[in-house]
């Protein structure tokens, strides 16, 4: 049986396919596009995932749209309805948008894919997240929770997993909105909504959590973790391109303007950003308030979600715990989950946003609308398009680009670990691209992690990004106990896929300072010989070259763009960034000196 489950027309549309429900191939259309958080039917991720499964879509035993269109119009038409006139131009906005293809799903799939309309489902929107983190984790029962911005009308629901079903019991609906809340403030610190939100999670450490009183004014919690926001500092209800009010200003002043450089005392003033200013002592102070904001609402986020985390508890008695959503996608609130409540274990899958729900609505359809047992746990994350050395080689010669050949695998990690521990920095491109936001070993740039000068290399010569965004140290799983403060990394997952921020152990923050936030925690990746056989013996080889058995790792992408896909995008970021080495399959390519 061939189920595609689809996502698209908000952000990040992504296509994933089961067959007899097992996961074949996923994959977000940004990838193929180009286009960072692409949002438009995923044309190219859905001939992706039909070629690797090699079926076409007359195959198709049923499409799963990953929502409800009509009941999420129908939010959109009342919120507008109770909050005219100011919600003139949303509603404008609205008509033009929903009129014209957001509603007629069902017509679009039935088109595009030659399809009888009778085989096109569709799910709910935070049941489909329930069923992305609970129907792909290992947990045959376990406490269900998702946390986004807003479905259908759903901005947060909570129940229980057992077996094949999933029932959703309590929900929390728009405007009231923990995600909204996140998203109101990364655009107040200058950010993209949609896209800033972990640069806020990665400002915070830099400053201290001085306004929780401020924050909470916006907001009241009660001991069940439910919450009601005060709409009078709020008008992203309303307008649809303004998420504050003039009140919310009158309680934090005016905005960071976007674009502009951000440093505080602690984290210097990069050499990148030229001479200093004149004024370089207030535009500190002003910094270091905007990054005291950004851990103040990190810090009510975290507040909240261990609310909602205990009582869920109280309720269900579960020792385990299925998140998803994109405020799951918090890995600083994931740590605290783990370390400060009651859940022995939780699962989260590394694409929890809505590009995640495109596996949750297949799953939903496979297992709870056909009644079929389970068989899949999604343990690793490398679902995408691979190149086998074939189309590696062919891009080489088509390009003119000289490279090495290694035969010899052992001869070619001994390499890379060698100049790795050199302090050069490599682009490492291997196997099927990953599902999710997070690089982890197929596409990702890697740094010698000892060297406290390859924070700024990587960003400012290769990354072209803000110089307080981390990087992450991925770690042998057997080995992440002797450098990081997390017990039995083996019984997790969200380790797997870089959704934990674990502190470093004060004897290894000396070793790994390239690494080490400047909160002295980490965003870690633990890897597995059996799902990333040839990065762990990477890493298993600078380790016995270095004693330190972790890597830098970042997403092999510059500013702005997403995460390669091909050799061909390979190459290209390799040649217009810093990077010393690209390593492509089996071959090394090296810039002339």
């Amino acid at each position: 049986m061939n189920i595609l489950g689809l996502s698209f027309f908000y952000h990040d549309a992504a296509a994933a396919l089961l067959q007899d429900g097992m996961l074949v191939a996923a994959a977000e259309e940004e990838r193929f596009s180009r286009l960072k958080h692409d949002s438009d039917y995923p044309v190219h991720a859905i001939r992706f995932c039909l070629e690797t499964a090699k079926v076409q879509a007359r195959d198709l035993d049923y499409v799963v749209f990953y929502e409800k269109p009509f009941v999420k119009f129908e939010r959109i038409l009342t919120t507008a309805l109770h909050t005219a006139p100011r919600s003139l131009n949303l509603f404008h906005r609205a008509m033009k948008n929903w009129l014209v293809d957001r509603l007629w799903i069902k017509n679009l799939l039935q088109r595009e894919l030659n399809i009888d309309p009778a085989r096109i489902l569709f799910s709910e929107h935070h049941l489909s997240h329930a069923a992305s983190a609970f129907l792909c984790s290992p947990f045959d029962e376990a406490a269900v929770l998702t946390v986004d911005g807003v479905g259908e009308w759903a901005t947060a629901t909570s129940g229980i997993g057992k077996g094949n079903e999933i029932k959703l019991d309590k929900e929390i609906r728009f405007p009231h909105s923990l995600g909204l809340l996140y998203s109101v403030f990364t655009a107040f610190l200058g950010f993209e909504v949609n896209e800033g939100e972990y640069k806020v999670m990665g400002m915070a450490p830099y400053g201290e959590p001085r306004y929780v009183d401020k924050v909470e004014k916006l907001i009241r919690v009660d001991n069940d973790g439910s919450f009601r926001l005060d709409m009078d500092y709020f008008s992203y209800h309303y307008s649809p391109t303004q998420a504050f009010t003039a009140k919310f200003v009158g309680l934090f002043g005016p905005p960071r303007q976007p674009e502009s450089y951000f440093f505080t005392k602690s984290s210097g003033y990069p050499t990148y950003f030229g001479a200093k200013p004149g004024n370089f002592d207030d535009l500190t102070k002003r910094n270091e308030y905007y990054a005291d904001i950004a851990a103040s609402i990190q810090r009510v986020t975290e507040e909240i979600l261990l609310k909602m985390v205990n009582a869920l508890h109280r309720e269900t008695g579960q020792r385990r715990l299925c998140m998803a959503g994109g405020v799951a996608l918090n890995s600083v609130a994931n740590g605290r989950l783990l370390k400060e409540t009651a859940f022995e274990e939780l699962y989260i899958q590394p694409a929890a946003g809505d590009s995640g729900a495109a596996v949750g609505a297949a799953l939903y359809a496979y297992h709870m609308l056909l009644g079929q047992p389970r068989r899949f746990v999604m343990d690793h994350a490398y679902w995408g398009k691979g190149f086998d050395d074939g189309a590696i080689h062919d891009t080489l010669a088509a390009q003119n680009i000289r490279a090495e050949d290694f035969s010899d695998d052992e001869k070619l990690l001994d390499r890379v670990a060698d100049w790795l521990s050199q302090g050069k920095v490599a682009g490492w491109f291997q196997g099927k691209f990953e599902w999710g936001p997070r690089a982890l070993g197929h596409r990702s740039i890697i740094a010698d992690p000892r060297r406290e000068e390859m924070k700024d290399v990587v960003n400012t010569k290769i990354k072209f990004r803000e110089p307080y965004r981390p990087f992450a140290p991925s770690v042998l799983e057997d080995r992440a106990s002797e450098f990081f403060d997390f017990s039995e990394p083996g019984r997790h997952y969200p380790n797997r896929f870089m959704l934990y921020v674990v502190d470093v152990k004060d004897d290894a923050k000396a070793k790994l300072p390239a690494v080490t936030h400047v909160d002295g925690s980490a965003r870690l990746q633990t890897v597995r010989q059996d799902t990333a056989p040839r990065y762990y013996r990477l890493i298993e080889k600078f380790g016995q070259a270095t004693g330190v058995p972790v890597v830098l790792n970042t997403s092999f992408n510059l500013r702005g763009e997403p995460i390669v896909t091909s050799p061909a995008d390979a190459l290209k970021t390799f040649y217009n960034s810093g990077l010393d080495f690209l390593v492509l399959g089996n071959c090394i390519v090296a810039k002339e000196p």
